[in-house]
C-alpha cells in the first residue's frame, strides 16, 4: 500500500487538530507534591501524581525530573526510565495500559471501606468468619 500526498495531508490535518485542542508548552516534576505538572498552550495546567502513571510509580525523583516534550507537543518522555506518555490520554484520565489501570483500580477498590462493607465483615465475624471454599470435585 502506497502512501499518497493526500494521506500525508490528512495525517497532518489530524495532528494539527490535536495540537489545537492543547499541546504541551512545559513540563516539570514537583518534588514536594510528587506530581508531574504540565502546562498547555490553552492555559490549562495539569498536575498528576507520579505514582498514578504507569512506569513512574517507583521512579526516583532525579529520574522523574528528566522530562522531555515530544516535537509535536503531544507526548512526554522519560528516557532514563523508558517511559512515554500521550498527553491527550492523560487529559482523558488514562494513565497507563488497560491491564495496569484495572490492577490499580482493583487494588484501591479492595482497600475501600464503607458502612455496608464494615457491617458485612462484622456479620461474617459473628458467624465464624468467611466461609471456607468448597472445591468442586
Amino acid at each position: 500500500m502506497a502512501i499518497t500526498d493526500r494521506d500525508v495531508e490528512l495525517a497532518e490535518a489530524r495532528m494539527q487538530a490535536l495540537r489545537d485542542a492543547g499541546h504541551v508548552l512545559s513540563a516539570r516534576y514537583d518534588r514536594r507534591a510528587a506530581r508531574i505538572v504540565v502546562d498547555l498552550n490553552t492555559g490549562v495546567q495539569l498536575a498528576v501524581p507520579a505514582r498514578s502513571i504507569e512506569g513512574l510509580a517507583e521512579a526516583a525523583a532525579d529520574d522523574l525530573s528528566q522530562i522531555e516534550i515530544s516535537p509535536s507537543g503531544l507526548g512526554l518522555a522519560w528516557p532514563t526510565l523508558d517511559v512515554d506518555v500521550y498527553v491527550p490520554a492523560l487529559l482523558q484520565g488514562v494513565f497507563g495500559s488497560r491491564s495496569w489501570m484495572a490492577a490499580l483500580l482493583g487494588a484501591s477498590g479492595g482497600r475501600a471501606s464503607s458502612a455496608a462493607k464494615t457491617e458485612a465483615a462484622r456479620r461474617n465475624g459473628q458467624k465464624g468468619g468467611r466461609p471456607k471454599r468448597v472445591s468442586a470435585a
